[in-house]
């Protein structure tokens, strides 16, 4: 299932949004730093691909599909940040760092990196 990189942030800043509750677009506009029309944009479109759903209130829900994404895309955030700050990386360049690798990093080798960093960091 392949995906851009900007339609798979978005899909992850609700997923993170929604461990708190409802999610709106303004709430993405909030935590992502764009303005409330670029994001009805993207969320109209996701919804016509069927990553998320909006409700009649205006509440926005990760479809199955979408949720996927977002879990997958969230783990790799997690992980690959505390790699990078075992080996000495602050926090907040780890996270920044983090951001850039999880969309490109494929499948396999991340992978491996999680279960040797698993295997070696208990």
């Amino acid at each position: 299932m392949t995906i851009r990189e900007s339609a798979e942030m978005y899909l992850e800043t609700i997923y993170v949004l929604s461990q708190k509750g409802k999610v709106r677009s303004i709430d993405i506009a909030k935590s992502m730093g764009f303005s409330r029309p670029s994001v009805s944009v993207t969320i109209h479109n996701l919804e016509r691909e069927h990553y998320v759903r909006i409700d009649e209130d205006g509440s926005i829900f990760l479809e199955e599909k979408g949720k996927e994404i977002a879990e997958r895309i969230y783990e790799r955030h997690t992980v690959i940040t505390s790699m990078l700050e075992h080996i000495g990386v602050d926090k907040e360049t780890a996270a920044a760092d983090a951001c850039k690798i999880e969309h490109d990093i494929s499948d396999t080798t991340f992978e491996c990196l999680k279960k040797y960093f698993e295997k070696h960091n208990g």
